[in-house]
């Protein structure tokens, strides 16, 4: 890719239909990678401390795959009751058995606002363009009491070049190896992502880098 000023529009093979083989192996790689870079501690330390102190706190996590990460929130705090949403049932019946798990169209969220403390989308946000990106923004936020929380890649060469050299030695799936470097290409700039959360009419929003290459974006009701 030679212009990083622009986000990749190109679609991620999980986002198509693909044999269940491939599909189960995809999704061990994307826990792979929230366990082990980065993903899962950042989402720990950001969203405990907003679930604290509410009374049987409840947690939504969209486009949540085989919903691992709601249910590692669930075990750090006793009392947190989370549920994760993903558009296809194969993704969530590959994930933990002792999280809620619900089959549902992001663009048809079967929630009422308010209806959650804290909303969370990991990895999510960069499948969506432009005005689609604004207005799901805008849906979560809605659904949520304390605050939304998006977690997601950072675009920059380093780790899309650091892909290129070690996604074939770090997936088993050559849908994790091709999706990866889409993934990357397809992320926001902390710029573009204070800009979405601006175009929502999303004012309380604080938005920081973490190691390696994430972004996390925190905003506050």
């Amino acid at each position: 890719m030679s212009d990083w000023s622009r986000r990749a529009s190109e679609p991620e093979l999980l986002d198509d239909q693909l044999p269940e083989r491939e599909v189960l192996a995809s999704l061990a790689d994307l826990r792979f990678v929230n366990r082990r870079l980065g993903g899962w501690r950042s989402l720990r330390r950001t969203v405990l401390p907003l679930v604290s102190g509410a009374e049987r706190p409840r947690l939504l996590d969209v486009g949540s795959g085989s919903a691992e990460l709601p249910a590692l929130l669930q075990r750090a705090w006793p009392g947190l009751r989370a549920v994760g949403l993903d558009r296809k049932l194969l993704h969530l019946r590959a994930g933990p058995s002792d999280v809620a798990r619900v089959a549902a169209d992001v663009h048809a969220l079967p929630f009422a606002p308010g209806s959650f403390d804290v909303v969370t989308a990991s990895l999510f946000l960069h499948h969506f363009d432009g005005d689609a990106a604004v207005s799901l923004l805008r849906e979560l936020f809605a659904l949520a009491r304390r605050a939304l929380v998006v977690s997601d890649l950072r675009r920059a060469r380093v780790p899309y070049y650091f892909g290129r050299a070690f996604f074939p030695l770090l997936f088993r799936s050559r849908v994790s190896v091709h999706d990866g470097l889409v993934s990357i290409r397809r992320a926001f700039t902390r710029a573009e992502l204070v800009d979405a959360f601006a175009r929502a009419g999303i004012p309380r929003v604080a938005v920081r880098r973490e190691f390696p290459y994430r972004l996390v974006a925190v905003a506050l009701k």
